[in-house]
């Protein structure tokens, strides 16, 4: 039995892989949902809005070949060749031309849609919620997990970002001094940021011949951009709030957040039918705090995940370690394809 800490995309695709070896596992996940970072919200009639994980380039390989796999479609983002630019916040919004850029693509159907699709080929008993987990310990020929209950497999994939199992799990015996240090400065992506959307029952910036693109140094918006569905049949705008607005309140950022759109987009940016964010630095399973400040992807593919420990027991996944675009989605799909690989060559002899 293969236990795995983690129903994130990496969790969640080593566990499929390990499905169609025959390989029997358990997903044990903090939350009450699957996704972790991932996470799309839908309604009906509008545009799946995705408050986590939402673009791949072209560079990004390996989740362009699970998507085919599985498949399923992804379209390109909708980018305007006029775009509003905000130098500071004593300047106005300008209307500026940009150079063509090279595409960024998004999942039909939300990012989400992924991660449903992955859980949909498991079986639901394999994969259980509010399973937080605190005490690892590796015995002689066994991995004890303590979470709600305790579990007993022959190894663990730990499935989150570093820098929470290095702060809130208990190994016993404890992991490599060195392995601990760099967990502990390795940034975990999206841990503070603000995601925001709106979505609209008609796109009026299209309407009125205006961008839905947005780049500002003032804030509280700093990115943002057109978010309607493949379809372009449902429509949002949706991007990214500066992370100091998080220590003020849901009202007090949405006012801040209007404000600012309204001085750029008009009186109809107010017809909204919904406003979401999600500041995840409130997400106790993503955020975690640092005792020194740490730059982005910091300690992120380091050399010292991709190694296995007490006798192979203990293997180390997420976006974070992955060894090529780690803090990524293809990060996270590379890793839980190496991962797995270590796993089924473990268990065929090789």
């Amino acid at each position: 039995m293969i236990l795995i800490v983690g129903a994130g995309l990496s969790g969640l695709l080593t566990a499929y892989l390990l499905k169609k070896e025959g390989i029997p596992f358990k997903i044990l996940e903090a939350r009450n949902r699957v996704g972790g970072r991932i996470n799309t919200l839908y309604r009906t009639d509008e545009a799946p809005i995705e408050m986590g994980a939402t673009w791949f380039t072209q560079q990004h390989k390996h989740i362009a070949t699970l998507l085919k796999e599985l498949e399923i479609e992804r379209f390109e983002q909708f980018m305007d060749s006029r775009v509003y630019y905000q130098p500071s916040a004593t300047s106005p919004a300008q209307l500026v031309q940009i150079p063509s850029q090279a595409p960024s693509y998004r999942i039909s159907g939300g990012t989400s849609n992924l991660i449903n699709t992955l859980f949909h080929k498991l079986d639901k008993t394999d994969v259980l919620l509010n399973q937080s987990v605190k005490h690892i310990k590796f015995n002689k020929n066994s991995v004890l997990v303590h979470a709600e209950k305790i579990f007993e497999g022959s190894k663990v994939v730990i499935a989150i970002p570093p820098k929470l199992w290095a702060n809130n799990i208990l190994f016993e015996p404890s992991l490599p001094e060195d392995l601990m240090n760099i967990a502990l400065q390795t940034q975990t992506w999206m841990e503070d940021s603000i995601k925001v959307a709106l979505t609209f029952n008609e796109p009026f910036w299209e309407q009125e011949n205006l961008p839905g693109t947005l780049f500002s140094n003032a804030g509280p918006i700093t990115e943002l951009y057109d978010h309607s569905n493949h379809k372009r049949s449902n429509y949002a705008l949706c991007g990214f709030t500066n992370a100091s607005y998080k220590h003020l309140s849901y009202t007090e950022r949405q006012e801040s957040v209007m404000n600012q759109l309204k001085n750029i987009f008009g009186e109809r940016i107010e017809d909204f039918t919904h406003y979401e964010e999600c500041v995840w630095s409130k997400e106790d399973n993503t955020f975690q705090a640092s005792e020194v400040s740490l730059y982005p992807h910091q300690n992120n593919g380091n050399p010292i995940f991709n190694k296995s420990y007490f006798d192979d027991r203990l293997l180390i996944s997420s976006a974070e370690v992955a060894s090529a675009f780690p803090g990524y989605m293809d990060g996270a799909v590379l890793a839980a394809k190496l991962t797995a690989q270590k796993i089924i060559k473990a268990q065929h002899g090789e």
